[in-house]
């Protein structure tokens, strides 16, 4: 289920994932162009960030991404240079689905938190706003 965050434009949505669940434990699983809109080019995760850290401060050219905390919590802050929302993440069966041209500023991370990232594209520094105002400009030349 897609669920738009709410005054967001559609540039951002949760996503929920599928749950198997037995005695055993819980397995979540996640298949590309299925559950994520995109076919998944690259995953990574971060873990052992200090409480007290800020991660991201860009956005993408191009690049999509579904963000999920698979342990603990986060809040993720996005700005698609007309709204801005904080979204915290802290269910790793509910992902937050971030569209290309939107900044997003990750703080507030819980003591062991993992933070796991499905990207559409593979790394391409060329992709990236790592300036807020060059992100601002574009994103209102876009629109």
């Amino acid at each position: 289920m897609n669920e738009d965050i709410p005054h967001f434009n559609g540039n951002a949505s949760m996503i929920d994932l599928p749950i198997v669940s037995d005695p055993r434990g819980d397995l979540t699983f996640i298949e590309g162009g299925r559950h994520v809109p995109f076919d998944i080019r690259r995953v990574y995760y971060l873990y052992n960030v200090p409480v007290d850290s800020e991660r991201g401060g860009h956005a993408h050219r191009e690049l999509e991404q579904v963000i999920f905390a698979l342990s603990g919590s986060f809040r993720m802050k996005i700005d698609d240079g007309t709204t801005k929302a904080d979204v915290w993440l802290r269910n790793p069966r509910r992902g937050l689905y971030i569209k290309n041209m939107v900044w997003r500023e990750m703080d507030n991370f819980s003591q062991g938190a993992v933070c796991m990232v499905l990207a559409s594209h593979f790394y391409d520094e060329a992709d990236y706003y790592r300036d807020y105002s060059e992100f601002l400009a574009a994103s209102k030349a876009a629109k």
